[in-house]
């Protein structure tokens, strides 16, 4: 199938980048950058119509164009702000996706959905009380970007216990090491710089977005 050796590729080409700086190579792995999500968007341009598709490729777009936005954030805090919007516009698409997926005719279990609540509200609070006094005038926007990450998380916690498995399951797991991804840059560029920062942000990155992909594309492939 055409679309799964796209999706391999980009998981072949994603090591490829991975690896590059720790053999010496951090420029070819920043101009690599761009060429990373354009895989998950061919792989989704050329999958059969299914609910949901115009919004899985506008969310991948603004995560593209939040990547190459981002490639710039260490030359003025602007690059960092507008990579900010960008990635708060592809989660806002996310959640509209995550809520109009087809269900099952499995009913959630309501102490799953109360209990996996409350472990997401504790970690939007640990984070904010981390971070919240480190993030000066970026108070406001990064806590409306935290608030809209973690209803993204819960949507598809919310999701993961309706939706058909194994499908399911992908989509929780991208939608994690998202929130991960972004908790790691958060953590690295407002409270305290982590070692290897770079790799860990952008391979839960590229796994969230390989994830949240592939579950989308599985709940919704023809019976």
């Amino acid at each position: 199938m055409k679309t799964n050796s796209i999706l391999n590729s980009y998981l072949i080409f994603s090591l490829l980048y991975l690896v590059l700086p720790f053999i010496g190579l951090d420029t070819v792995n920043w101009y690599l950058k761009p060429f990373l999500l354009p895989f998950l968007l061919g792989t989704v341009l050329l999958t059969a119509d299914f609910q949901g598709k115009k919004l899985l490729l506008s969310a991948l777009l603004f995560s593209w164009i939040g990547d190459i936005i981002l490639m710039f954030a260490d030359k003025a805090e602007i690059y960092f702000i507008l990579g900010l919007v960008s990635f708060l516009l592809s989660h806002i698409l996310y959640i509209v996706l995550f809520i109009r997926q087809p269900k099952s005719a499995i009913k959630g279990s309501s102490v799953a959905l109360y209990l996996g609540a409350i472990l997401i509200l504790g970690y939007f609070f640990g984070m904010v009380g981390l971070l919240f006094p480190k993030l000066g005038p970026l108070q406001i926007p990064v806590m409306v970007y935290a608030a809209v990450i973690t209803t993204m998380l819960f949507v598809a916690y919310k999701g993961s216990l309706t939706w058909e498995k194994p499908a399911a399951y992908f989509i929780l797991t991208g939608a994690i090491f998202f929130v991960l991804s972004d908790s790691i840059l958060a953590i690295n560029k407002f409270y305290q710089p982590l070692a290897q920062s770079g790799f860990w942000i952008m391979s839960t990155y590229i796994l969230a977005q390989f994830f949240i992909v592939s579950g989308i594309l599985r709940l919704n492939q023809k019976k």
